[in-house]
């Protein structure tokens, strides 16, 4: 498919000089629309989607300046390069003023506008790209894209969507693995901070040192090596939201610096003297038992209690075995994508086998497990041979040559139970059951009726 040519809009009533601007701009490549004056330009904006507008100062019906209001007004964000006479560049400045993203001066040099226009375009760009990213984190972090049919789950959820819009400082709690920084995510994202900073630092990467310029910044010549000053974390987030992942690793003189800016709000860098203030609201995650840490005196008490105004604790995979199907799906969905495979479902004996592990590693490790299932995956299903080793069921040889589990059951009597266990889940929707199992629903009519679950 053809990519789009960029389209400019040219407005000017001097025909001679738009007919000229037009071969120069048609043959870099461009489409160009023409107006003879500004009172056209709304309407053509709303008819065709416009990349950049030149727009000359001077015309008869509605001069530049009118034009670039009328389109502040409209909410228009078509980036504006106004053409002026030399004479007038304190009128191209007051149209910048205005909105207009640069200017030209007459007579034009066109080796300039090329400068000019490529510039406009690029940060137009960059603005698109920096919208779809901010788009794309929104749905990744949205409550509703955070997979979690089970009570547990749809228990925090609950909690969340109260304490998302306050200030209030949240302390996550979870094992390895059971997805925390994407919950402290979706808490900024659903936020009265939303469009502000979203900074991460893992307190454990990061000896203590390290953290301290990280978190609170230096100044140049603070250290060996810090040829330049630097702004710490806490600045970046500055009217935005600071997640501490593990912050159990954090050393006792830290966590006195993290106490001074919940309480104050405000910090030195490091090798400085001058106090910076900063509003940022605080989210903090750890697998350790911080009230454990406190009374063996490795966690402050008082900084403790600062963190552990919301305290919030992600169940384990193992305790929400009911969001194992849509969690392997969702990977399933993310790996084929990614290595474009044409996998289309998993058998349900796979499904009963990754129900059944116990997942140490939580989240994480469902999700390298259905990562390297789909690489090794070369039908359209994939099958227990996929799946890793340790979660492969012992066997042995029965007389009918039907694979036997470690607990008796063959693997059709364990397809039956997992298509059992799932309509229970499901109360009956075959539709639903279908989907969950990844099965055509034909297909799990046949089994239903093989198996006598009717």
């Amino acid at each position: 498919m053809a990519e789009r040519k960029r389209t400019i809009l040219l407005v000017d009533d001097d025909r001679a000089h738009r007919t000229m601007l037009k071969a120069n701009l048609a043959g870099d490549g461009f489409a160009i629309i023409e107006a003879d004056d500004g009172d056209q330009v709304l309407d053509i904006i709303d008819e065709h989607q416009i990349d950049i507008i030149l727009l000359d100062m001077k015309m008869a019906r509605m001069d530049g300046l009118a034009t670039l209001t009328a389109l502040k007004e409209a909410g228009n964000l078509v980036p504006v390069i106004v053409i002026t006479a030399f004479s007038s560049v304190e009128t191209a400045v007051v149209a910048m003023r205005r909105g207009a993203f640069d200017y030209v001066t007459k007579p034009i040099d066109t080796d300039e506008l090329e400068i000019v226009i490529a510039k406009a375009l690029h940060v137009e760009d960059l603005k698109q790209e920096n919208k779809q990213l901010k788009e794309r984190l929104h749905q990744h972090f949205s409550f509703t894209n955070i997979i979690g049919q089970s009570k547990a789950m749809q228990d925090m959820f609950a909690t969340l969507s109260m304490v998302a819009p306050s200030d209030a400082t949240v302390l996550i709690g979870g094992e390895s693995g059971t997805g925390k920084e994407l919950i402290a995510g979706a808490i900024h994202e659903n936020s009265l901070r939303k469009d502000k900073p979203f900074i991460k630092v893992n307190c454990a990467a990061l000896h203590d040192n390290l953290l301290e310029s990280e978190l609170f910044g230096h100044e140049k010549g603070a250290f060996t090596g810090a040829s330049e000053q630097r702004k710490g974390r806490f600045e970046q987030a500055h009217n935005g939201t600071l997640f501490l992942d593990e912050i159990g690793d954090m050393t006792l003189p830290t966590q006195a610096k993290i106490l001074r800016v919940l309480q104050e709000g405000e910090l030195e860098r490091l090798g400085g003297s001058k106090v910076i203030k900063v509003d940022v609201r605080l989210l903090v995650a750890s697998h350790r038992d911080l009230a454990a840490m406190v009374k063996s005196g490795d966690f402050r008490q008082d900084l403790f209690f600062r963190l552990c105004v919301i305290p919030v604790v992600l169940p384990p995979l193992r305790d929400r075995t009911s969001d194992i199907p849509d969690l392997s799906h969702f990977f399933l969905k993310r790996y084929t994508e990614k290595n474009k495979k044409d996998i289309r479902s998993i058998h349900p004996l796979s499904l009963n086998i990754l129900m059944q592990h116990d997942w140490p590693g939580n989240i994480r490790e469902l999700e390298n497990c259905m990562e390297r299932a789909v690489i090794l995956c070369h039908g359209e299903q994939i099958t227990p041979a996929e799946l890793p080793p340790q979660l492969q069921p012992k066997t042995t040889q029965t007389e009918t040559s039907l694979p036997v589990s470690s607990n008796g059951l063959t693997l059709r009597d364990m397809e039956r139970e997992m298509i059992k266990n799932v309509l229970a889940q499901t109360n009956g929707n075959k539709s639903q059951t279908a989907k969950k199992l990844g099965i055509a629903r034909q297909t799990l009519q046949n089994k239903i009726k093989d198996y006598g679950l009717s």
